[in-house]
């Protein structure tokens, strides 16, 4: 048994990075987390004068610069003029030349969302009518290339040196004090430290590069990287090098003046002389200033990436610190632990007690994990249908999965235990017997006086000899002894059941820790509804109903200020030239009819230079308005264009096609 666990081992190793690497390979570039929701003129338009700027309207804030937005006429030159300003919410808006020709321009845009993530697109649309353009509507983002992948392996990185740094030496300090005299155990915790450091100064050295040029050559640039140090992410990660530093001190001490006062004998601080009041002292201190430190770190991730926008930031924050802090001393914990099954020496074996604590440790992280999971999960789908339609839900759904089969492989774990405890004592008593039975007799007579003498001088001159003889029969057979027991340990069969549920646990944390980087990088349920929302309004796609002799729109919209956020409906009826009646209705986002200020209908036919057509509809009713003996010349395809006032300030137009005749 124990010469066949060694390739299990190496086997199922293999298998779990193999799956991570699948993971994270076929994983997308960080994705847009703030999206494209609105722009004037809309995507597609087609305008009947040149406009004096060009404003696109994001789902949250976004960071832009002096070419975040540039405008290119038919032929590829740049129409647009002076930097991007924000006058309202998350509208950004940049200035055009004047005179501009007829033809199609194209809108190409590169800025960064407000949780750190790079956004990149582009768009047309066409003064007068449609025309040929030398410019390519496809946008590469800055995180397309090597940097980006670069930036998304050391965002897996970072993620794990912290589990297992955090939760190594909660470990350590809440289960297995003698672990800290064990050098695979401080390996691994100092490890943890160092790839979490190398990981944030390489993200600090990429940042500038990945939310810019995407090119390599530019990692190296000093001036970016100070643009990057005025960022509320660059400033997060400078942070975290500062607590990390913090955290040196702490392995010092845990793994020097802890270390010394650990008992080998028992399996945590407060067994056996582990209640000395300087190594009481000593644990809560660890412990009180660990804890500030893992949570100073958790808040770096915090305050710079999805919990810190949205919804409900000042409770969301704090929750990611939460959950963060319990996924490390689970997931860190469970390494750990099997590093100490796997390469802790005979003579401090990990018992069953210590599992017995991390058992409770990883309950409680898994109950925590699952109470802010839930209210993550609300915060970033926002409705059930996006668990199936998004790729974050569908993420989401796999990383519940993983929890799961990690849950069930701990109960598996648990049960080893149970019987690892039930055959110590049995374990302990045959122990017993045998040292019993090995001991020598109680001696023979004493040697004459005579005998004495005429050994004495030869006693002398082998003194030396003896006591190395001694020596190195001590040293031999302490290692006879070590390797006995190693070999009845490895043997037992409770120990190996839970060597290989733990390397089972221990290879789902790596694949889940993989998705839930992933995770991070993908844009929220919520923004890419929205985004889809804002597609469908600036379709050109005809309507459906003309057959039946009505047609029927509906057009999400967002003002961009306060309650802005809705759908209007427009029915036209019979949909054909001539009279027809308009009717109009807005809805919230909850489907409730609702109020504005002002609504306004404009029709036109560009194709027959025909509009826009001024209506005006009267209200009839809560979110209802109407307007009669709408006049519409002839059949084509009308664009449809609804103006919805919320506010003084806060207005938004939005548009689509029908045909009509």
């Amino acid at each position: 048994m124990t010469q066949t666990i060694a390739p299990r081992v190496r086997t199922l190793v293999l298998l779990i990075l193999a799956v991570a690497g699948a993971l994270l390979a076929g994983a997308a570039p960080a994705s847009a987390h703030a999206a494209l929701t609105g722009s004037d003129p809309a995507q597609g338009a087609v305008v009947d004068t040149a406009p004096t700027r060009v404003s696109l309207t994001f789902s949250e804030p976004v960071a832009v610069g002096d070419d975040s937005v540039r405008v290119l006429d038919p032929k590829g030159e740049r129409v647009d003029k002076g930097d991007p300003a924000n006058p309202s919410g998350t509208t950004y808006s940049v200035p055009l030349v004047s005179g501009l020709p007829d033809g199609t321009y194209t809108v190409a845009y590169q800025v960064v969302s407000a949780d750190s993530h790079p956004v990149a697109g582009a768009f047309t649309f066409s003064i007068g009518a449609p025309s040929e353009t030398t410019v390519s509507v496809s946008a590469q983002a800055s995180d397309d290339g090597l940097v980006g992948w670069l930036y998304g392996f050391g965002r897996y990185v970072s993620y794990a040196g912290f589990a297992v740094l955090a939760g190594g030496a909660a470990f350590v300090l809440a289960c297995w004090a003698p672990g800290a005299r064990v050098r695979a155990v401080q390996r691994l915790v100092v490890s943890g430290w160092l790839a979490l450091t190398a990981a944030t100064l390489g993200l600090l050295m990429l940042r500038g590069s990945y939310t810019t040029s995407g090119r390599v050559g530019d990692v190296f640039d000093l001036e970016l990287l100070g643009d990057v140090l005025q960022t509320k992410t660059g400033a997060a990660l400078v942070s975290r090098l500062l607590l990390l530093a913090a955290a040196a001190l702490f392995i010092a001490v845990l793994f020097g003046a802890y270390a010394r006062t650990a008992d080998a004998a028992p399996d945590h601080p407060g067994d056996g002389d582990g209640g000395e009041p300087d190594k009481r002292d000593l644990t809560f201190g660890l412990a009180l200033g660990g804890t500030v430190v893992a949570a100073g770190l958790a808040a770096s991730w915090a305050m710079s990436e999805h919990a810190s926008q949205g919804l409900q930031a000042g409770v969301a924050m704090p929750v990611d610190v939460v959950h963060l802090l319990a996924v490390a001393a689970w997931l860190g914990g469970l390494t750990a632990l099997l590093v100490a099954l796997h390469r802790a020496p005979v003579e401090t074996p990990v018992g069953h007690d210590a599992v017995r604590r991390f058992s409770r440790l990883a309950f409680g992280s898994v109950v925590t994990l699952a109470v802010t999971g839930v209210y993550q999960s609300w915060r970033q789908l926002g409705s059930w249908s996006a668990f199936t339609d998004t790729r974050y839900g569908q993420l989401l759904l796999v990383k519940i999965a993983l929890v799961a089969v990690m849950v069930a492989v701990a109960f598996l774990s648990r049960r080893w235990t149970r019987r690892l405890a039930d055959a110590r004592g049995s374990t302990a008593a045959e122990e017993a017997e045998r040292a019993e039975e090995e001991k020598q007799p109680a001696g023979t007579a004493p040697a004459t006086a005579s005998e004495t003498s005429e050994t004495s001088e030869a006693g002398k001159t082998e003194a030396g000899h003896d006591a190395v003889r001694a020596a190195q029969l001590a040293r031999q057979r302490a290692a006879t002894e070590a390797a006995r027991q190693k070999r009845l340990r490895d043997a037992d069969p409770n120990r190996f059941g839970l060597r290989r549920s733990v390397l089972a646990e221990a290879g789902v944390a790596v694949v889940l820790l993989a998705v839930t980087t992933v995770l991070t990088q993908t844009e929220p349920g919520r923004t890419e509804q929205d985004a889809r929302a804002a597609a469908a309004t600036s379709s050109s796609a005809p309507a459906t109903g003309q057959g039946s002799g009505a047609v029927s729109l509906t057009m999400p919209f967002d003002t961009g200020g306060t309650n802005g956020k809705g759908v209007v409906s427009v029915d036209l009826d019979p949909a054909q030239a001539g009279d027809n009646a308009l009717h109009v209705y807005v809805e919230g986002p909850d489907g409730t009819p609702v109020d504005v200020p002002e609504v306004k209908i404009a029709l036109t036919l560009a194709a027959q230079d025909i509009g826009p057509l001024p209506v005006t509809p009267d209200r009839i009713t809560t979110g209802h308005w109407s307007a009669s003996g709408v006049q519409i010349p002839m059949a084509g395809d009308w664009k449809v264009e609804v103006t919805v006032r919320t506010s003084d300030i806060d207005q938004v137009t939005v548009s689509k096609n029908a045909q009509i005749g």
